[in-house]
């Protein structure tokens, strides 16, 4: 093992030469100096409470132990944690980890690091809803030891009620719920405490760690030395922020687990009011009235506190603190009044249960929390649990009451349960397979658990019957009868039996020899613990029931407390509010009418015993591994062992005569079937079924194969495996070969889903042809159902919608469309004259660059393109243009007119002109009609950029030319007037363009920007209705065209 010399001792008990006591507290001496605080008894843990941080745990320590086997490292909690673990996962079993030991023993931290162990192995998916039962799983340990621990003599942070809490798993290994149960609350140590003992953390957290505005409302004050109920403690309190700390966290606890505010709340408000009842106190007065009988309580205002802090009305409080409602034969109601002492007694009954019902339910809040949420065993599988028993420990202290009783009770059944499992079953499993080896003496205590649960002798028995009787029985007489009983038991004793022993006294102590020593119980209060006893009118106020015992009262009631409440000026709106659902939810007796008759409840003792038959049955039925936990010492200081006191508890708890079976005996055993069903691979004459006689013959075979049938014995129906490293040797085995079969099994299947799925795609691929195949032919048949009248002129067609097509014939209706439009452009052109070709084409050229920005550009016009040799459109100068035309034909050699109109130009000087613009398909000519059409300026076309026009009706047109001004004119003078011809301007030069190859931007805008000499200007066009022809005027640099507005 790692870190483990022969300077640290041994770490295994079984390792030691001799198995004396002596060489048993050597070695646990030495192994304690070195701070190797675990031991291992076989697979039994034994710890010891360092009392101080040692590094052994967190993070890194987790990931030594993970997955590996018991004995590969050094004893260790995480050990034990994982060895239960990996047996739940492994085999499919409930497994349990009991941890057993005195109060001080480190029986509550050892739980905590099994919790923390657990979390850290489990869900490496990350599962959102498994990481929220590993919070609630840890958080609840927090809230839990807030309630249930409080500061004792032996130990600062004791348990003061017993906890199993079994944790569920899925067959992944991850949890997915879990169940807490819990014993024996000893909620006595509410009302009163040891010296040098503390009540419950939850009391001390509350007055040091609630801020001030929420004491207020509660009414507190920090100082828990003003209250009855923890002035005992007052004086050991811890510092205010160690208080205040754990206050927080437990806050934080409750929210992680799922706790709104609203409880939260509640909780502070309930233990306020507990509180404020220990510090009533009753005194006697002279008249009757608003008081009972006589009796009052000294402070009122603790009255209207409690009132408030239960939502409980004030005068309904008082009545049953001061009086108690019976139910006569005839089922008629009597109020008695209470004497100061019954009342002290109903008061602090009313604490300790108020108490043990807010602890109970902060369990089953948390249990519903935990609960594992729709599980289904034939859809998930089945769940396995891992349980971790921490309970209290064995109690002796100089005044040993019922509660201590029931402690030691509870260790001895867990004490019988341990030597039934790990003892007496060893060896009758030994006897019973006919296993030779040597027979080891142990102590049975089943007699002293036969003296207090025997039926109708044991003390429990006597004491049901003391608590049931009719007339007055005393504890005293319980006291006699118990005596009477059991005179002879030989772990029985009492003064009156033993005279001689003056460290009894007379008529109030009896003596148990229990197996971890003698404890002397006094039997004052016996009966009144038992019986566990509250009155039924505080479990209806706190239910709040409405309804009182009678009608009447409950008016006077009410009327009073309004009253009460407006006289007072207190405003306790509790005593008329609604009733505090978590508080309410406490009391679920509180419903029954007072004239209802039910059964005797069970007593405390008899509810405790049939828990813990329970519990032992619950444990039995699991695969245990325990840990033993011993306190070094009595005054809880690092680095101390005192021998004597290890000894003692050494000796009482059976763990020399554990040695001694560990080491006579095997360290597993199997029965063969099982053996052969874990390991039968391993062997080539038993895989995959063997042939041979028996399974016991089989398993020969395989650990003579192994050369280990000398580490073995062979019982009647199980092999009895000596050395763990048998075990380890055959697990190895067993893992190389794992992958390899596991790959066959995976091929296999993975073949058989291969050809189901292959089968099923063939059916599918069939049932798509088949479906696709219909889908064409109805869509084809739907096409041709259509298109049958295509061929009439005029449309040919143009208003046929095409039907969706399915996704496989997509691409060839896109096709089929394109065709279809080529073939109706066809029929549309093929009657057309050449002579018109030319104007259709710049049709087509001007529609797609127009078409979605300027509505209207003439294309439902005949264009002329050459409207200055046109005598209808230029009848006074066509001729004059036209020997223009010729000069200029001849001279530059164009060969064709694209385009001719009078314009209206402006320039940079701001001065508009008439001049007349001519586009050939070499040249744009900017001409001036009044001297003949003489050229002013030509640009090549080549030039030529672009040109801009507006979305509008008007005549602009900006030329822009490469290197040069832009040219900005207006088409006029037309015939029509103000005829629409920039559409015709526009397609002309692009379907030349395009002709040519020539790149040529058209921008549609109504504010066009140009050039001139390199200044950037706009033009933009305003319609006048008076303005008489198009004009251009300028203001501020930019051109305005002054369009006729009709």
């Amino acid at each position: 093992m790692e870190d483990e010399g022969p300077q640290c001792g041994k770490p295994d008990f079984v390792l030691l030469d001799q198995v004396t006591m002596e060489d048993f507290m050597e070695n646990l001496k030495l192994r304690f100096e070195k701070d190797h605080i675990y031991t291992y008894i076989g697979e039994v843990l034994v710890s010891v409470n360092p009392y101080q941080e040692l590094p052994l745990y967190g993070p890194e320590a987790i990931a030594r132990y993970q997955g590996r086997e018991l004995y590969e490292q050094p004893p260790h909690l995480y050990a034990v944690a994982n060895a239960a673990y990996r047996a739940m996962k492994r085999r499919s079993r409930d497994t349990c980890i009991v941890i057993s030991g005195e109060s001080g023993a480190g029986k509550t931290e050892a739980s905590k690091h099994i919790m923390q162990y657990i979390a850290a192995v489990t869900n490496p998916s990350q599962r959102a809803e498994v990481e929220r039962v590993k919070d609630v799983l840890l958080k609840s340990t927090c809230v839990l030891e807030a309630f249930g621990n409080a500061r004792t003599n032996r130990n600062h942070n004791s348990s003061r009620f017993g906890k199993y809490m079994d944790i569920n798993f899925d067959f992944k290994g991850d949890p997915v719920g879990g169940h807490i149960h819990s014993y024996l609350l000893e909620k006595s140590r509410v009302l009163k405490q040891h010296v040098g003992e503390r009540n419950f953390h939850a009391f001390y957290q509350v007055l040091r760690g609630c801020d001030d505005k929420e004491l207020q409302e509660l009414h507190l004050q920090r100082n828990p030395a003003l209250y009855n109920f923890t002035r005992q403690g007052a004086g050991l309190s811890a510092l205010d922020s160690d208080e205040r700390s754990h206050h927080q966290a437990v806050t934080e606890a409750m929210r992680v687990i799922g706790f709104s505010p609203e409880e939260v709340d509640s909780v502070h408000r309930i233990l306020a009011a507990i509180l404020h009842l220990g510090n009533m106190e009753f005194v006697e007065t002279e008249e009757g009235g608003l008081e009972q009988g006589r009796l009052a309580v000294a402070e009122e205002m603790l009255v209207n506190h409690v009132a408030e802090l239960t939502a409980t009305p004030r005068k309904l409080l008082l009545r049953s603190l001061l009086a108690r409602t019976v139910a006569s034969g005839g089922r008629e109601l009597i109020e008695k009044g209470h004497s100061a002492a019954e009342a002290s007694y109903a008061r602090d009954a009313c604490a300790k249960a108020v108490y043990q019902r807010l602890f109970e339910w902060v369990v089953d809040r948390i249990n519903g929390v935990m609960e594992a949420r729709g599980r289904d065993p034939r859809r998930h599988g089945k769940d396995t649990v891992i349980g971790v028993l921490d309970i209290y420990g064995f109690e002796v202290f100089p005044v040993n009451s019922f509660e201590q009783f029931c402690i030691n009770y509870c260790n001895e059944k867990l004490q019988q349960l341990f030597i039934q499992l790990i003892l007496k079953q060893e060896q009758e499993e030994y006897d019973r397979e006919g296993i030779a080896w040597q027979s080891v003496e142990y102590f049975n205590n089943a007699t002293i658990v036969d003296l207090v649960e025997r039926p109708h002798w044991g003390i429990l028995a006597v004491l049901d019957e003391a608590c049931s009787a009719a007339g007055t029985i005393t504890d005293r007489i319980f006291l006699q009868t118990l005596d009477t009983h059991h005179r002879q038991h030989p772990h029985y004793s009492s003064r009156q039996l033993c005279p001689t022993d003056k460290t009894m006294e007379f008529g109030r102590d009896f003596r148990i020899k229990h197996y971890a020593g003698d404890v002397t119980y006094t039997v004052e209060g016996f009966i009144d613990k038992n019986r566990d006893s509250l009155f039924q009118d505080f479990k209806r106020l706190l239910y709040n029931r409405r309804s009182l015992p009678s009608p009447t009262q409950w008016a006077e009631a009410c009327c009073s407390t309004q009253a009460s409440r407006l006289t007072s000026g207190l405003g306790h709106g509790a005593c008329l509010h609604s009733a505090d659902p978590t508080l309410r939810a406490m009391w679920p007796d509180g419903q029954q009418d007072i004239t209802e008759v039910t059964k005797r409840p069970l007593t405390a003792g008899t509810l405790f015993k049939n828990s813990m038959v329970a519990l032992v049955e619950n444990l039995a039925s699991k695969e245990p591994f325990y840990v033993r936990c011993i306190k070094p010492n009595e005054d809880k200081v690092a680095a101390k062992l005192d021998e004597g006191h290890c000894r003692h508890q050494v000796a009482y708890l059976g763990l020399l005569e554990n040695v001694r079976v560990r080491r006579a005996g095997f360290a597993s055993r199997q029965p063969y079937s099982r053996f052969l069903l874990r390991y039968k691979m391993t062997c080539e004459y038993t895989w995959p079924n063997h042939l041979l006689g028996s399974d016991k013959a089989a398993v020969s075979a395989l650990l003579e194969q192994h050369g280990l049938q000398g580490d073995v014995a062979f019982g009647h129906s199980k092999l009895f495996i000596r050395s763990p490293q048998t075990l380890v040797t055959l697990e190895q085995s067993r893992a190389r070969l794992i992958p390899i079969i596991v790959l066959l099994l995976q091929k296999a299947w993975r073949g058989t889903l291969a050809r189901w799925r292959c089968r099923q795609l063939q059916a599918i691929y069939t049932i798509m042809r088949w479906f696709r195949k219909h889908k064409v032919c109805a869509h084809l048949a739907e096409l041709q159902r259509r298109f049958q009248a295509a061929r009439q002129p005029p449309l040919y067609g143009r208003d046929f919608i095409w039907p969706p097509p399915p996704a496989v014939l997509q691409p060839f209706q896109d096709t089929c469309r394109a065709l279809f439009c080529r073939w109706r452009a066809w029929q549309l052109v093929k009657n057309i004259p050449p002579s018109d070709m030319a104007q259709i084409k710049a049709k087509v050229a001007a529609m797609g660059v127009l078409q979605e920005l300027r509505p209207d550009w003439g294309c439902h016009r005949a264009w002329t393109q050459d409207y200055l040799s046109s005598a209808t459109d230029n009848p006074a100068a066509s001729d004059m243009f036209a020997q223009r035309l010729k000069s200029l034909r001849d001279k530059d050699g164009f060969e064709a007119v694209l385009f001719s109109s009078h314009v209206r130009k402006v320039n940079r000087f701001n001065k508009s002109r008439d001049r007349a613009l001519l586009l050939t398909d070499r040249h744009v000519y900017k001409l001036e009609p009044a001297r003949q059409y003489r050229v002013m300026r030509a640009v090549p076309l080549h030039a030529v950029t672009g040109l801009s026009v507006t979305s509008g009706r008007d005549q602009l047109v900006v030329l822009h030319a490469r290197g040069q001004d832009d040219l900005v004119v207006c088409l006029h003078r037309s015939r029509p007037p103000l005829d629409n011809r920039v559409g015709e301007l526009v397609g002309v030069l692009a379907a030349h363009c395009q002709e040519a190859g020539q790149a040529l931007e058209v921008r549609v805008s109504d504010c066009i920007p140009l050039s001139l000499r390199g200044a950037r200007r706009l033009v933009s066009v305003e319609r006048r209705l008076e303005q008489p022809e198009p004009d251009f005027c300028c203001s501020r640099g930019a051109f305005t065209l002054l369009w006729p507005s009709p």
